[in-house]
């Protein structure tokens, strides 16, 4: 496989995973299983979906439509992006939500810190409570875009695209578990290889930022892992929605994502479908867990005609975005 395979297998695994959880986000476990039955590909949302009322199946939801956002502003600003400029690109992006009638809308950090930075708030303190997963989830694209080898430059990247909203040492750390796995996914590294350094970038990135109260992200992320380890399915089911946790919180979402990446890194398609049948944050459990499989599995791994209903559902052509921040990563 070329870099570009793995790039773009990041992409297409992020939106794959989004689209199999946009309909079952913010549902329970037992209401998913009693709606839906067991996740078995793409589904359309029912009507009584909290988040995405009956979309057609395939859509993907802020995960994908975010880190799409980023990864186009990285390449404008020639991998360098203003906080400001994120701030009102966020906020663009929501009101068209709005005009659409989604209500999957801003997050509840990144809401709060650009209602902060509107009221004169400075970019490095209006995202200082912002410890949910929102920087996270939208962050493949600064994975493909900067080389794992120096891995305080990568972890300067990703608090770079945090500061505005998740500027805190969880929220840095979670967003920079997630870039440096793609990042080492893309450069060749094997499943293992890339949560080995998601690992390493969370203890780095948890020292950015503002304290936050709460499990250190490495640390939660390296125990997640080895509980897993081995686990069949329906364990690591039970294992991740009972104890690890679905919620918004980078602590319980992105190492849930570690953790299913762990167990089931060898099947990418299995891992995501779980990740859309465990209840919570599901479209970003999957999302996080399928750019992590996507970047070291590369594009074959999911099946072509999943892949061509997400893109086609939603318009989506991740070639030229991939082969843009390829170009960044060479410099």
């Amino acid at each position: 496989m070329t870099a570009r395979d793995r790039a773009l297998g990041a992409f297409t695994g992020l939106a794959v995973g989004d689209a199999l959880g946009m309909p079952t986000q913010s549902m329970s476990r037992a209401a998913i299983a009693a709606t839906y039955g067991p996740v078995t590909g793409l589904l359309t949302a029912v009507a009584e979906q909290p988040v995405a009322p009956s979309m057609p199946a395939g859509s993907v939801t802020d995960d994908t439509e975010q880190a799409v956002l980023l990864a186009r502003l990285l390449i404008d600003g020639r991998g360098v992006v203003e906080p400001h400029v994120f701030a009102d690109a966020l906020l663009i992006w929501e009101a068209d939500m709005v005009r659409r009638g989604s209500a999957d809308l801003l997050g509840p950090s990144t809401k709060r810190a650009l209602t902060r930075l509107q009221d004169g708030v400075p970019a490095d303190e209006a995202g200082r409570t912002g410890t949910t997963n929102g920087a996270a989830m939208r962050v493949a694209p600064v994975g493909i875009a900067t080389p794992p080898d120096d891995l305080h430059r990568l972890v300067d990247a990703v608090a770079a695209t945090a500061r505005v909203t998740h500027n805190t040492s969880l929220g840095i750390a979670s967003a920079a578990a997630v870039a440096a796995a793609v990042s080492a996914g893309v450069d060749g590294a094997s499943v293992a290889e890339a949560l080995d350094a998601g690992e390493r970038a969370a203890v780095v990135g948890g020292e950015r930022g503002h304290w936050a109260p709460g499990g250190e992200i490495a640390a939660r992320i390296r125990w997640a892992r080895e509980w897993v380890r081995g686990m069949a399915p329906a364990a690591v089911a039970d294992a991740v929605a009972r104890v690890i946790g679905t919620s918004v919180a980078s602590q319980e979402s992105v190492v849930a994502a570690f953790a299913l990446a762990e167990a089931m890194g060898d099947d990418p398609p299995s891992a995501l479908r779980l990740a859309a049948g465990l209840g919570g944050d599901t479209d970003t459990v999957a999302a996080i867990c399928g750019a992590m499989l996507g970047a070291a599995h590369g594009v074959g791994a999911f099946r072509p005609d999943v892949v061509e209903t997400v893109l086609a559902v939603n318009r989506l052509e991740f070639g030229p975005i991939v082969d843009e921040l390829l170009k960044l990563r060479r410099r």
